[in-house]
């Protein structure tokens, strides 16, 4: 893949919230989390995990704590990436609660391409209850969700949404 492809691939990738009811494999499962075991990490601690949920009760009560959002509820699988803080703060002290954050953020964005790269649909999803999340997950005190990747078939949208120029995110040298 060169470089142009690369961009058309990423480009390509859109949030979408219609699944159908199309079984995810185990080697798709696999697949995604083997990539998102390549991401970067502080220190290579990869200071997260993921929870993989597919019983239709829990992403119910998943689609409840991310306020309502049916699109947690209706995709055949979910992965609720998690810090890990305990993995980095061994290292790093208290800096190392960004650092999990930071592990689990990349981690979650190697899974997302990786869906993408199987022509899986996928959203992510950060607006959610903390609390009510880790509640339902049973996560332990030093573990903190990071974002819901909801992953399945579905039908990208017909036109995807534009972008900021790149100059507007670009700063030289100062802002």
């Amino acid at each position: 893949m060169d470089s142009s492809e690369f961009l058309e691939f990423l480009a390509g990738r859109s949030s979408v919230r219609k699944y159908s009811a199309d079984e995810i494999s185990e080697r798709e499962i696999v697949y995604m989390v083997d990539c998102a075991s390549t991401a970067p990490s502080a220190g290579n601690l990869e200071a997260w995990d993921v929870v993989m949920v597919r019983d239709p009760e829990r992403r119910e009560a998943l689609s409840e704590a991310a306020f309502g959002q049916h699109h947690v509820r209706d995709a055949p699988v979910l992965f609720v990436v998690c810090a890990n803080y305990v993995r980095s703060m061994s290292r790093y002290g208290e800096r190392g609660i960004l650092y999990a954050v930071q592990d689990a953020t990349i981690a979650g964005t190697y899974l997302l391409l990786a869906a993408h790269a199987l022509q899986l649909c996928s959203c992510w999803v950060g607006a959610f209850d903390e609390e009510e999340t880790k509640n339902i997950l049973g996560l332990p005190p030093h573990v903190r969700p990071v974002a819901i990747i909801c992953i399945g078939r579905g039908k990208p949208p017909a036109e995807l949404t534009g972008r900021m120029p790149v100059a507007e995110h670009l700063h030289y040298e100062e802002w």
